[in-house]
Order: C-alpha cells, then sequence, then structure tokens
C-alpha cells in the first residue's frame, strides 16, 4: 500500500513481475522511478471489489472501508491515466479480499465483478493479459466451526470467470500450502490456580506467535506426550508470561492434566510465527528447525540476550 522510492527502484532493476498499484500517487511515482531508469514497469491497479469476505475483520482487505486498493468506481480513470504515463505497460487486475476465507461465496462475488471490468477495459482498448486473484482460501483448523472448500472446489470456481478471459492467473495461496507445515514447541512453566479458572502458563509468549493475541486465531494446542483415550480433559486458559493482559493463547481450552516441564505443540504456525515473531519484552527469538522425517537442521539459530543487546550503540556522548 506504501511502496516507497527505494523500493520501486530496487524492482525495477531485478525485473519484479509486474507492480499491483494501490492509488494514484503511488501510479506517478512509479512513472518517474521507471523513465529516470529508462525502464517500463509492467502494472495491474488493484481493484476494492467492496465485498465482505466474512472473516476477521483484522484479516478483511476488500471492503470499500479497508486501506487497499482502488475504489471500484474510479478504477477505469486510473487505467485511463496509466495508459498516458510514459514508463508504464498496463498488463491486468488485481485483487484480494481477506484471508482464511472459509466460504466459495465472496470469492465468487468478487472475481465475478473482476471479470466484468476486465470486459470494460478491454473495449476502452487496454490490454488486459494477467488476472492477479490473490490469496486467502482458509486452511482446516481442526476444531475451527468451518472447514474451508477444497482447492479442486476453488479452482473450477475461478475456471467460471477466468475461463473465457484468456489471461494468465496469478494466486498467491501461500497459507494454504505453509500454515500447517509447522509447529511451535513450548514448555509448561507453571500450572496456576485462581478461583473461578485454571492458567496454563507457557514460555512461548504474544512476540512468538503474534496471531491469537494480534486477530483472535484459533490454533489447536496439543501435548507432546499423547494422552490416553480415556484421559479427561478440563477447561483451561493457555497464556504466555508477559506482563500483557493480551498475551494469550486460548480461554476455556479443553486440555489434558498438564504439569510444569511438559511440551505442547502450537499447530498451523507454519506460516506465521517465524515471519510475525519479535523481541519485544527482550524475549530473544526461539530458534527455527526445518525437518524431514529423521533429519533436522536449524535454519535459524536461537538467539541470546547478550546478542539483543549487541545490537544496541551508544550514543557518542554517552560513550566512556
Amino acid at each position: 500500500v506504501g511502496k516507497t522510492r527505494s523500493e520501486m527502484d530496487r524492482a525495477l532493476d531485478v525485473g519484479i513481475h509486474q507492480f499491483n498499484i494501490e492509488s494514484q500517487p503511488e501510479l506517478e511515482l512509479l512513472s518517474a522511478a521507471a523513465v529516470a531508469k529508462a525502464k517500463v514497469a509492467p502494472i495491474s491497479i488493484r481493484v476494492n471489489p467492496d465485498v465482505d469476505a466474512k472473516t476477521h475483520e483484522k484479516i478483511s482487505t476488500g471492503k470499500a472501508e479497508n486501506k487497499f486498493g482502488v475504489a471500484w468506481d474510479v478504477a477505469p480513470a486510473l487505467y485511463n491515466r496509466a495508459a498516458s504515463l510514459d514508463g508504464i505497460e498496463v498488463v491486468g487486475v488485481d485483487v484480494h479480499i481477506g484471508s482464511q476465507l472459509t466460504d466459495l461465496g465472496p470469492f465468487e462475488n468478487a472475481f465475478r465483478r473482476v471479470a466484468g471490468l476486465v470486459r470494460t477495459l478491454r473495449a476502452a482498448g487496454h490490454k488486459i493479459s494477467r488476472l492477479d486473484l490473490g490469496g486467502g482460501l482458509g486452511i482446516p483448523y481442526g476444531d475451527a466451526p468451518t472447514d474451508p472448500p477444497h482447492p479442486d472446489a476453488y479452482g473450477k470456481m475461478i475456471a467460471k470467470f477466468a475461463n473465457e478471459l484468456d489471461c494468465d492467473i496469478i494466486l498467491e495461496p501461500g497459507r494454504l500450502i505453509a500454515g500447517n507445515a509447522g509447529i511451535l514447541v513450548s514448555e509448561v512453566i507453571f500450572v496456576k490456580d485462581a478461583p473461578t479458572r485454571r492458567f496454563l502458563i507457557l514460555d512461548a509468549a504474544m512476540n512468538d506467535l503474534m496471531r491469537p493475541a494480534m486477530y483472535d486465531a484459533y490454533h489447536d494446542i496439543i501435548p507432546l506426550n499423547e494422552p490416553g483415550p480415556d484421559m479427561q480433559t478440563s477447561p483451561v486458559d493457555i497464556v504466555g508470561p508477559v506482563c500483557e493482559s493480551t498475551d494469550k493463547f486460548a480461554l476455556a481450552r479443553q486440555m489434558p492434566p498438564l504439569q510444569a516441564g511438559d511440551l505442547v505443540a502450537f499447530l498451523s504456525a507454519g506460516a506465521y510465527s517465524a515471519v510475525m515473531s519479535s523481541t519485544y519484552n527482550t524475549r530473544p527469538l526461539v530458534a527455527e528447525v526445518l525437518v524431514k522425517g529423521a533429519q533436522t537442521a536449524v535454519i535459524r539459530p536461537r538467539q541470546t540476550v547478550d546478542d539483543l543487546i549487541a545490537l544496541d550503540k551508544p550514543a557518542p556522548w554517552l560513550a566512556r
């Protein structure tokens, strides 16, 4: 949404496949950047179809009040402006309405509108050869109330609109591929009983897995020592150790008996934990381990507090 001139310059230098334009000021800046380098920037304009993705409000991106894309009624004029600018080549239309969608209906509503826009733009003389349909198809979360549609159904729905348009199709199914490809392992520090509830306090915190604190995301949490089929469960609040009320992963989650030292795994953490983690509260980044069968490799070493402190440099007038 806010590409900088230096980012544009870098993308032009490496020959990025296309720029997805989010606003007229961005389009004008890209034209200037391309002209300065004697290059031509292929662009799609991201249109906002004003479609409710019926997902969490913090991962909805295709409604009129969201910051993403260009308003539907001004898109044709912006395409005309793009066609008049030096250093710009109009190649496609881009849309993305949100994440973790469990219903194909919103996709269908958005893609139907996009197909109509492609016909309108072609009638106006624009050579539209690409459709970037974004991503957003959800992944199954075990106890989640609705499992998402299968990718086959998603593909057939796209084909209904795309086949007759003869466009290259671009998709970003990152969550669907990587979401269930990783886990976050954490150790129970304490089991704390309060008057009205029991807390399972872990050594993982909101800085390690931000999604529950940021937008109430659900993650299955399972003990690494699998309980027997007859093991009784009880509700516990699963929380982290940071001094923040939002440092919590699950409320009243049914869990078997656990005690300090037991390990649990957060499922469906593959696409999120590492890239969203931070060192908030002076908590070093955890190790990242890649697993293939019986093989393991540390691909991001565990940080230490000394590593964090070493990043800080005193001002010259404070150095001794």
